[in-house]
């Protein structure tokens, strides 16, 4: 398959190795790290289906975590690599943050639990996602993250607040923003009074919405062009050809106190992190913006050794990443709780005759009527998920991927 064009700032991503003893030797190799190297680990949290994962994957350049519309599609700690010039970003891509009740409801593992709380441990920087598209959690952090971010202060945190795209109301981002932020960021009040005012834009009507990131450079929410989804909301006097822009007359003013360690009691009446020292806005499935967000995070690593070689894309093994992708396919398209029934066993993983990979997965079911809707009407279901997992892996491993899945009940 074509390689498509990398997003890691001009670098083409290396792909994972198809066979596991490669892949596992790839691990164990001593770094080739450069004169002067640098490194940052980056611990990615939010609440359950934020966009954690496709934001991962826009860093990484290439698709190695599973992406789905339901929750926990994450299921375990894995880390990917990014190794630009003389510096390394490793990427702790998380569960989301549950907690022990909707984590027995949906029969998680334990790891759903402390993973999270395991890659905080590692970090030197932390990016907590937000879906702004979603009305219902978009106002606040979730008790979860707040309690992450209040049990380590001392790690510097980005808020990245997510699918902008999906925001017919531009205005609502200044909000947003400073509730999220309880109106402090990088030890600043931002002046949540700042004019918005309208500029007909000349793009052309249709044009893909553009969102972007705040500046890098600054610890302020800046003036930028934010760009009307196709149509404004309803009564809105803004067309397809309008955008908002924010003014830069002082979102921050005077310093303001800096993040401490919060008591639970503390953390009931907060609805917002006073810690934050950067405001990113992007749309993640898109890309866009991501590669400001990349280089200001390449800006922030620090003197250190690497830590893996760099033709290392992800510390998953071939078969792992296989089967979560899989297992992906199989929660976009079955309803509800069926797929978490879904035990996957690999039969054959093999190199054929032309260097292609050839899999053969058993899918093994619990009832009947969890057989007939994997399969589907004429095979349709299966067929769909096999091509569509078979077209993933191909542009993981760069090689010819053959995937053949069956379908059996648990005996």
């Amino acid at each position: 398959p074509d390689e498509k064009p990398s997003n890691t700032l001009g670098q083409h991503p290396p792909p994972v190795a198809t066979n596991k003893e490669e892949q596992t030797r790839l691990l164990q190799d001593q770094p080739d790290h450069p004169q002067n190297p640098k490194v940052l680990r980056i611990a990615i949290i939010g609440a359950p289906n934020a966009g954690k994962s496709t934001l991962s994957n826009q860093l990484l350049g290439r698709k190695v975590f599973p992406v789905s519309k339901k929750v926990h599609t994450t299921r375990c700690k894995a880390r990917g690599v990014v190794t630009c010039e003389d510096t390394q970003l490793i990427i702790l891509d998380t569960p989301g943050l549950t907690n022990p009740v909707k984590a027995k409801r949906h029969k998680l593992e334990e790891a759903m639990l402390t993973d999270p709380w395991e890659s905080m441990k590692h970090a030197d920087l932390v990016l907590v996602l937000v879906d702004v598209s979603d009305h219902w959690t978009r106002n606040s952090l979730s008790k979860e993250v707040l309690k992450v971010l209040s049990e380590f202060p001392q790690i510097p945190s980005v808020l990245v607040l997510n699918k902008v795209d999906l925001l017919k109301n531009k205005f609502l981002l200044l909000e947003l923003v400073t509730e999220l932020t309880e109106g402090i960021v990088n030890g600043r009040k931002l002046e949540a009074e700042s004019a918005f005012k309208h500029r007909s834009s000349s793009s052309a009507k249709g044009s893909p919405p553009v969102t972007e990131a705040s500046s890098p450079t600054k610890g302020i929410l800046e003036s930028h062009c934010l760009q009307e989804a196709s149509q404004g909301p309803e009564g809105s006097s803004l067309d397809n050809s309008s955008d908002v822009r924010a003014s830069k007359s002082g979102l921050v003013t005077e310093r303001a106190q800096g993040p401490k360690h919060r008591g639970p009691r503390d953390l009931k009446n907060m609805k917002g992190w006073p810690g934050f020292q950067e405001i990113f806005m992007l749309a993640a499935l898109h890309g866009e913006e991501v590669d400001t967000l990349k280089r200001y995070l390449l800006m922030q690593a620090k003197p250190g050794p690497w830590e893996f070689h760099s033709g290392v894309l992800t510390s998953q093994s071939p078969q792992e990443i296989c089967d979560n992708i899989i297992r992906e396919k199989i929660l976009e398209y079955l309803p509800l709780e069926v797929p978490y029934g879904v035990i996957q066993e690999t039969e054959m993983w093999e190199e054929g005759p032309s260097g292609e990979l050839i899999i053969v997965q058993n899918l093994v079911v619990p009832r009947k009527s969890h057989m007939m809707m994997l399969i589907g009407r004429g095979g349709k279901t299966i067929s769909r998920i096999a091509q569509e997992a078979g077209q993933d892996l191909m542009n993981v491993f760069l090689c010819d991927v053959h995937l053949k899945l069956k379908v059996e009940m648990k005996s």
